[in-house]
């Protein structure tokens, strides 16, 4: 599960995503507005931790903007402001939860949990199934027709992202930022080999789903024969 964090407390942002990779999250950070909508418009992530008051663009603006363009991503408002109006104007702008600081971290996951629960219909971290494959991602187990096999770290983030997003063509350039994140400098290339692997692995469990080459555009997940 891939989470971005917007805190402008620079020591509390490093726990929070120390913590969370510590548990196997893929965490980017930011600590300011501006970042954050870059951060936001140019990644793909399945929770934000959404700090209230930043600078540049406060968290409520920030959070109105994304719903008014449809980015429907669940958004944990984390703050020092803690009324029942500071709580109400925060869920009524469209955050999916509320943490007021201090809190203990085994509560923020335990929310992140509950909110991507809810908003994914099931666990993210439960197995993904399309066609004749499932994947178990906290194994990192393809499984086929013919038997399961287990794939790397990036072999497994890269398969979880198209199989995510079954049906949709997903540019190059969108799944290596959710993969590898917004400021890796990888190459699309990189990226091209991983394809190449995952292909030989659906091959090796005889499965009849292929990873459809878009010309110009990227990558998705087809149905066989």
């Amino acid at each position: 599960m891939r989470i971005l964090v917007i805190e402008d407390d620079q020591a509390l942002c490093e726990a929070i995503s120390y913590w969370l990779r510590a548990r196997h999250y893929e965490v980017d950070c930011c600590r300011d507005g501006a970042e954050a909508r870059f951060y936001q418009e140019e990644g793909s992530f399945d929770c934000i931790l959404l700090d209230r008051m930043l600078p540049e663009t406060d968290g409520v603006s920030l959070l109105k903007k994304m719903r008014q363009a449809g980015d429907r991503t669940p958004v944990i408002l984390i703050t020092a402001l803690g009324t029942l109006s500071d709580k109400l104007t925060g869920l009524n702008c469209g955050a999916d939860d509320y943490l007021v600081k201090p809190f203990e971290l085994e509560e923020l996951e335990a929310r992140i949990r509950s909110v991507t629960r809810r908003h994914y219909g099931a666990d993210p971290d439960m197995s993904l199934h399309f066609s004749d494959v499932t994947y178990d991602p906290s194994r990192w187990l393809l499984t086929g027709p013919s038997g399961s096999l287990s794939l790397s770290r990036k072999e497994g983030k890269v398969l979880e992202t198209l199989l995510q997003n079954t049906g949709r063509t997903l540019s190059r350039e969108r799944i290596l930022s959710r993969v590898w994140g917004l400021d890796s400098d990888v190459e699309l290339s990189n990226l091209d080999n991983y394809i190449y692997f995952l292909r030989r692995r659906l091959h090796t469990v005889k499965s009849t789903v292929k990873i459809a080459n878009v010309w110009g555009v990227g990558y998705r997940m087809e149905k066989g024969d």
